[in-house]
C-alpha cells in the first residue's frame, strides 16, 4: 500500500530541486501543458536552416536553440542569468554558437544589420528597437512570447485579483503596435490559450521558483498558508487547472 505524500514532503522536494535552465523535465508526471499548435521549435529550426547569421536573444540554458537540427554559420545566443549562462555555453558551444552575456533590458552589443534573423523563445521583455537596429534590411524577428494574463488562476491565488493593466501588460496587440513603432513590418501574428493542469503542490513550488515572474519574490516560508490550501485544493478536487497564454509574432525590417 502506498503512503499518500504529505504537503511538507512535497513541498521540501520541490524546494530543494535546481531550477537552473530552461528544462522542465521535472515537472514530467505531476504537471501538464498543452502545448501551441504553431510548433515553435520547428519553425524556429526551419528559419535557422537558411539563415546566414542569426541570434537567439534571452537563450536560457540553450536548451531550445540546441535542438535546432542545422545552425547558421553565425550563430550568438544572448543571456544575463548567470546559471543559464553558463549551461548555455557548455550546451552550445560544441554547435559553433557563441554565448554572449547581456541582460534583457541592455542594447545588444552587437553592429547594426548584424544578423538576417533574431528569435527568442518566452523573453521577459523585447527591446524591439535594439532589435530592429540589429537586423540587416529584409531581415527577420521570430518570437513565442507570454501573453496577457498567463497561468493568472494560479497567480491570482497567491497575490489576489489584479489590474486590468496588469493582466493585459503581455497582449499580442501591445507588441504587434511596439514592432511598427520600431520600424518593422508584422507579417504574422497568432495567439492561443492553452491548459495547464498542476497534479501536486511540489510542481507549484517548482513552477513558482523557476518561473520567477509569476509570484514575484516567492518563497515556501512567505507564502505557506496559499500552498497549504492549494494543497488541500488539489488532494480534494484533483488537478489544480490553470490556463496560459502565449502567442507567435514574426516582424520583417523592411528593405531600402
Amino acid at each position: 500500500m502506498t503512503v499518500p505524500r504529505t504537503f511538507e514532503a512535497f513541498v521540501a522536494e520541490a524546494a530543494a530541486a535546481s531550477v537552473e535552465g530552461w528544462d522542465f523535465s521535472w515537472f514530467e508526471g505531476r504537471a501538464t501543458e498543452q502545448r501551441p499548435s504553431w510548433g515553435y521549435a520547428r519553425a524556429m529550426g526551419e528559419r535557422l536552416a537558411r539563415a546566414a547569421a542569426a541570434l537567439d536573444v534571452q537563450t536560457g540554458g540553450g536548451e531550445v536553440l540546441a535542438s535546432a537540427p542545422k545552425l547558421p554559420p553565425v550563430m550568438v545566443a544572448t543571456e544575463g542569468w548567470p546559471p543559464n549562462l553558463a549551461k548555455a555555453t557548455t550546451l552550445l558551444q560544441p554547435r559553433g554558437a557563441v554565448v554572449v552575456a547581456a541582460s534583457e533590458d541592455a542594447p545588444l552589443p552587437f553592429a547594426d544589420g548584424a544578423f538576417d534573423l533574431v528569435t527568442s523563445r518566452h523573453p521577459v521583455s523585447t527591446h524591439w528597437a535594439e532589435t530592429a537596429r540589429v537586423l540587416r534590411p529584409g531581415g527577420t524577428y521570430f518570437s513565442q512570447q507570454v501573453g496577457p494574463a498567463s497561468v493568472f488562476e494560479l497567480v491570482e491565488h497567491f497575490l489576489g485579483p489584479q489590474p486590468e493593466e496588469v493582466r493585459n501588460a503581455r497582449h499580442p496587440d501591445r507588441a504587434r503596435a511596439a514592432a511598427e513603432s520600431a520600424g518593422l513590418d508584422v507579417v504574422g501574428l497568432r495567439a492561443e490559450r492553452l491548459r495547464v493542469e498542476f497534479l501536486d503542490i511540489g510542481a507549484v513550488v517548482h513552477f513558482l521558483r523557476k518561473v520567477i515572474w509569476m509570484v514575484p519574490g516567492f518563497t515556501v516560508d512567505r507564502y505557506r498558508p496559499q500552498l497549504r490550501s492549494l494543497h488541500e485544493r488539489i488532494e480534494t478536487e484533483g488537478p489544480f487547472v490553470a490556463h496560459s497564454t502565449r502567442f507567435l509574432i514574426e516582424a520583417r525590417k523592411p528593405r531600402p
